[in-house]
């Protein structure tokens, strides 16, 4: 079948219509292009030809694209990519109620600055693989990388070696790499227990590569990681607060992303003095909630104990004021939050849950919602809509380059209540 490509759709595939008007998504498909399909049904067909390629068509830069699990839309170009995400973060503020125009701003990273990485590994007969899982199947060996840091990505090889040499790894298991300022910290999980013999050889592979701690936990165990190897302390700076992160904690992709992130909250804030305090909710450790001290004081809300401890610690001598609460469970309550002379929120991807509604309740002047999610965020905002908040201005934000991953800070205000006389 022939069928020309009018848009993308929500996960990066072309769209095109059947002669009923019936949608078909066609992956590696781009707007505009005339191309062969086969149908696999459920709306679905499957790229035969390309009779007529856009010019936003690009070859993929890396040899691993269509099997390493990571990359999904390098035939892509970036401007194209950075468009599409603009649209995806536009249309789900239109279909929550937003129809008005409003200033938008995009920014989009640079390729091989992506500074943590969640990694899979598996033992061969010689050697360990060591890279993402193919879509639905085994890991594919990263060989090469576009993405990552080249540093983080250099450190691959020796990892390989020295997984292959650790007795408590008997099939594989998986690896997470935060580039943090003091160096790489590593959490490490293994399908075997690490006994002594692991744990000189993790010391010995520390100090070579001057990695300051590598810790370990069970594979799937959400419990508190052992420390394996520690050859030095484990810092990392937000604004020049300088933090502890515990292992495997979450750090924004790229450097520069953060930096976007941040000053697009900022930039949200009111230009005046704000009155009242800020309140942070899902503060992790710290990523906006120093350089929002700036401007006032932080009321910074964390669930993650682990995060809250390490924001707490660092908050010494600051104007941020770190409180632990599980946001779901124990909002933080719409009589405090109808104080703040702003709230900002950098919600889980399942969005803003029973905290919204607070929110909703104590009817803050001004609300900075930080979306990692665009379907979270049109039905967030659809309620925030309903409580009388105006869309004032999007930020799209692109750090997860050839992804359909997409962020966005998006400011919502209403009116102040009418002066009594």
């Amino acid at each position: 079948m022939q069928v020309h490509i009018d848009a993308l759709g929500a996960e990066g595939h072309g769209l095109a219509r059947l002669p009923d008007g019936a949608p078909l998504f066609v992956t590696g498909a781009l707007p505009g292009e005339d191309v062969t399909i086969v149908p696999t049904g459920d709306g679905r067909g499957q790229l035969e030809t390309v009779i007529h390629p856009s010019a936003d068509r690009v070859a993929p830069v890396c040899d691993l694209f269509g099997q390493c699990g990571g990359c999904s839309v390098q035939y892509m170009s970036l401007p194209l990519s950075l468009r599409w995400k603009t649209d995806t973060v536009l249309r789900a503020l239109h279909a929550a109620g937003y129809a008005d125009p409003v200033p938008v701003t995009s920014w989009q990273g640079a390729p091989m600055t992506r500074r943590r990485v969640d990694l899979a590994f598996a033992r061969a007969e010689q050697d360990i693989i060591l890279g993402l899982h193919r879509r639905r199947g085994a890991v594919v060996d990263m060989t090469q990388c576009h993405v990552l840091e080249p540093a983080l990505f250099a450190l691959l090889a020796p990892l390989r070696q020295m997984l292959h040499s650790l007795p408590a790894v008997r099939r594989g298991g998986d690896l997470q790499i935060n580039m943090l300022d003091s160096g790489p910290d590593l959490l490490l999980a293994t399908d075997g227990p690490p006994g002594p013999d692991d744990r000189r050889i993790l010391a010995q592979f520390a100090g070579t590569h001057r990695i300051p701690r590598i810790s370990w936990r069970p594979p799937g165990s959400h419990d508190t990681p052992e420390t394996a190897a520690q050859t030095a302390g484990v810092w990392h700076e937000f604004c020049g607060v300088r933090t502890a992160p515990p292992p495997g904690a979450f750090l924004q992709p790229s450097r520069a992303g953060e930096d976007a992130i941040r000053q697009a909250v900022l930039d949200a804030l009111p230009t005046k003095r704000i009155r009242g305090d800020i309140i942070e909710l899902y503060a992790g450790c710290g990523t906006l909630s120093f350089a929002l001290a700036e401007r006032a004081r932080v009321m910074a809300y964390e669930g993650d104990a682990a995060a809250f401890a390490c924001l707490k610690q660092a908050s010494g001598g600051t104007r941020v004021q770190a409180f632990h609460n599980d946001l779901n469970r124990q909002p933080v309550m719409g009589t405090t939050l109808a104080k703040a002379g702003a709230v900002v929120l950098d919600p889980p991807h399942a969005g803003a849950g029973a905290q919204l509604q607070q929110i909703i309740d104590g009817k803050p002047l001004r609300v900075i919602y930080v979306s990692c999610n665009p379907t979270a965020l049109r039905r967030d905002a659809a309620s925030l809509l309903q409580a009388g908040y105006r869309l004032e201005r999007v930020t799209v934000i692109d750090q997860f380059l050839w992804s359909t991953e997409v962020e966005s800070v998006c400011l919502f205000t209403r009116p102040p209540p009418p002066r009594r006389r």
